[in-house]
């Protein structure tokens, strides 16, 4: 858990610095200081906001536990082992099996599932997938994850915003035809890397989390067996022809414990939000043939 949160660190580190670059390159040293307080401004955004436009953007609704007494009795006994607060439960109503969490801190935890999924999975494997969401929301992983897509979503707005300035700005004037030349061929550079950078960082922090949550979340549970068949299960899915994209912000996708765009083919599948799923069940089972780990179980 230590190495994964140096990771990360240094992970949000290279997307602030990625942000500074491009303020400096689009106004000098007050555009790094202006690129520097607009990503402390995100930042803050990110901490009061992110919670409640990831639950809107996957049109997921709040429940109580008389409209879902099964669920609601899952995350308070999943809650309780897990020494959190009782997280708000949320259904969204699509086919696709999935599930996310979300929440600045354990106070302001939230948990959500498709119709989907609850279909798809047993008791006792939903039961995993709500842990693993509980073990996110206890390690702050949805914080860290909003802050992450915050950044990058601001780093390619401003690459944007280059590209519009070099075409109103006449792509570098005319008066030094060499360094108009340099400025364009950086611009251009600036304007595809930048954003592929910001993605790819997000990614790996995204990538980096994943693997503690299961971990966590098998220790709520008290076994790690359960997660390991409902991450089997959805991966199967994704590949049967009933597989579609869920109608989702792409912002929020690194939030569900599982690709929410599966089905959707194309370029977007050229880039993983989340780890290999074979190497993730491997590691869930060694953990149960450790005879070593011991955790008490749920009561659900």
């Amino acid at each position: 858990m230590l190495n994964s949160t140096i990771k990360t660190t240094l992970l949000l580190g290279a997307l602030t610095g990625l942000l500074m670059m491009i303020g400096s390159a689009l106004g000098g040293t007050g555009g790094l200081i202006f690129a520097f307080i607009f990503a402390i401004l995100m930042n803050m955004g990110a901490w009061w906001f992110s919670d409640t436009l990831a639950l809107k953007f996957s049109g997921a609704k709040e429940v109580s536990p008389q409209e879902a007494p099964d669920l609601h009795r899952m995350v308070e006994g999943l809650a309780k082992n897990a020494n959190l607060p009782k997280p708000r439960v949320y259904i969204i109503n699509s086919p696709a099996p999935n599930a996310f969490a979300t929440g600045r801190s354990p106070e302001k935890g939230a948990v959500a599932a498709t119709t989907g999924i609850m279909q798809l999975l047993t008791y006792e494997e939903l039961a995993g997938v709500m842990a693993h969401e509980l073990a996110h929301i206890k390690n702050r992983d949805t914080l860290i994850s909003s802050i992450a897509a915050t950044i990058g979503g601001a780093i390619t707005m401003l690459a944007d915003m280059v590209m519009w300035g070099m075409i109103f700005g006449g792509f570098g004037g005319q008066d030094d035809e060499d360094n108009g030349l340099a400025g364009v061929a950086g611009g251009f550079l600036m304007i595809i890397l930048a954003p592929i950078a910001a993605i790819v960082i997000q990614l790996a922090i995204s990538r980096a989390r994943e693997f503690g949550a299961d971990e966590g979340g098998a220790r709520i549970l008290g076994k790690a067996e359960p997660l390991a068949r409902a991450l089997e299960k959805l991966e199967n899915w994704q590949h049967s022809r009933f597989a579609q994209p869920m109608h989702v912000n792409p912002s929020t996708a690194h939030l569900y414990v599982v690709n929410p765009f599966a089905g959707s083919g194309g370029v977007v599948n050229l880039f993983r939000t989340h780890p290999v799923t074979a190497e993730r069940v491997a590691r869930l089972r060694a953990l149960d043939a450790n005879p070593s780990m011991k955790m008490q179980a749920a009561d659900l």
